[in-house]
């Protein structure tokens, strides 16, 4: 590295270390983004400088749902095995997060020393990323519709993405999610080497194909795809009738992993990490070992207990998210665990300002099992509206119960789950943050 390049780095690494400790010392949240923006202003190739310093590589995680569970799953594999991991845990995925979170790890001069760094990155910052690092890994869990405000049609994003990764070294791994067809049909048409996870397991199917789906037609021909069953949304065991298109083989057989977390979109997480895992040489009883001692993400089926009731926090960000909450949330109502939900929706810009996605969930199933329905946050009124027109099509007998004042609505939803339930709080973004802060006395950003 060239002297000044040198000191420009040492400068942006003293500068992003200042403005961390001064956001932490006023208890201004985390400082996971202002440091690498302030930084990268000082030096623009600050991401560039620290990917190459990895030892062992950098492996990316990227995908609509699922990021963050998955990403600390495979850091706590690795770290169970004794490998310094650098990760930006915040869930910070745009650029400034991914700097922010490298330079948390550096010494005064910029120097890395961590053998691995995984980072989340946002779907639609993939292609600025490989601009600058050149990954050992690239995973990819799905791809659904999410913050319509912000982002294109998946189809859209999958181009972007085979355009990025198509220049790549052919030592970069592909790791892609093979029940998702768009991509597995992505996968099929590189030249890295390429692996697929996915379930096998047509005992988990759905009874019937959700409306909130994405991609039930033919990448290849745009023929409606046949499938045997689905999973959740348009993940499934697929093929198309016309032109051949078939689901790609995987790696893993799913009937032989552990589950911990609830819900079979933490099946796809845990399978997603331990193929990653298996593709760095790790021996599968030892991902085993950690897998059955895992705990979950922040806010992603994170479990507390507050004034000796249980809680479990279930992030819900687009309709594919909530549905599946929904569906393991009903899976403990109907054995009498579970009597109150409380459903915070927000529409900020970390949740999306366009919320007109809660009207593609299936709320009904919710509401079919009666019980306790306490909403609130930013549109709190338009998350009631959409429950009132379920309880209306339905005819069911819930309580609904509106609270502007978050604070307000959890006290409230505490005080109808008795200390044998289990309380489920069903949160946007931003909205699981703010929960968290009340809940814990804390903030994470």
């Amino acid at each position: 590295m060239k002297l000044i390049d040198q000191m420009r780095l040492g400068l942006a690494v003293g500068v992003a270390k200042t403005v961390t400790g001064i956001v932490r010392q006023l208890r201004l949240g985390a400082a996971s983004v202002l440091p690498g923006e302030i930084a990268r202003r000082v030096h623009p190739k600050l991401l560039s400088l620290l990917c190459e310093q990895i030892k062992q590589g950098v492996i990316l995680v990227v995908g609509t749902n699922g990021k963050t569970t998955t990403s600390l799953l495979l850091r706590t594999i690795l770290e169970d095995l004794g490998w310094k991991v650098t990760h930006n845990v915040t869930g910070a995925n745009l650029i400034n997060g991914l700097v922010t979170a490298l330079l948390n790890n550096t010494n005064l001069i910029g120097q890395l020393n961590t053998d691995y760094a995984i980072l989340e990155v946002d779907e639609n910052i993939l292609p600025l990323v490989l601009k600058d690092c050149q990954p050992r890994i690239i995973l990819a869990l799905n791809l659904f519709r999410d913050q319509l405000d912000r982002y294109g049609e998946v189809d859209t994003i999958s181009q972007r993405w085979q355009e990025a990764i198509a220049p790549l070294s052919e030592n970069t791994v592909i790791i892609l999610n093979a029940d998702d067809p768009t991509l597995s049909y992505l996968g099929q048409k590189l030249t890295q080497k390429v692996s697929y996870f996915g379930l096998s397991e047509p005992s988990l199917y759905l009874e019937e194909i959700p409306h909130a789906v994405d991609s039930i037609y033919c990448p290849r021909c745009g023929h409606p795809l046949d499938y045997q069953g689905v999973y959740l949304s348009h993940l499934g065991d697929f093929n198309c009738p016309s032109c051949g298109f078939n689901k790609s083989k995987l790696a893993l057989n799913s009937k032989d992993w552990p589950q911990i977390l609830i819900g079979v979109y933490n099946k796809y997480n845990t399978l997603a990490a331990g193929l990653v895992a298996q593709e760095l040489a790790i021996e599968t009883p030892q991902i085993f070992n950690t897998v059955k001692h895992f705990k979950a993400a922040f806010g992603r089926a994170e479990e507390l207990t507050v004034d000796g009731k249980h809680i479990r926090i279930l992030l819900s960000k687009n309709p594919v998210g909530m549905n599946e909450t929904i569906r393991a949330v009903n899976d403990i109502k109907a054995t009498g665990k579970s009597s109150t939900t409380l459903l915070v929706l927000n529409d900020r810009i970390p949740d999306g300002t366009d919320v007109s996605w809660i009207w593609d969930v299936d709320t009904e199933k919710l509401v079919n099992l009666g019980g306790n329905l306490v909403v609130s946050g930013d549109r709190a009124y338009d998350m009631g509206l959409r429950l009132t027109y379920s309880q209306d099509t339905l005819n069911s007998p819930i309580n609904l119960i509106i609270k502007e004042d978050l604070n307000q609505a959890i006290q409230t939803a505490l005080s109808l789950t008795t200390t044998e339930e289990t309380l489920h709080i069903v949160p946007t973004y931003s909205a699981m943050l703010e929960v968290r802060g009340i809940l814990t006395g804390r903030q994470i950003l």
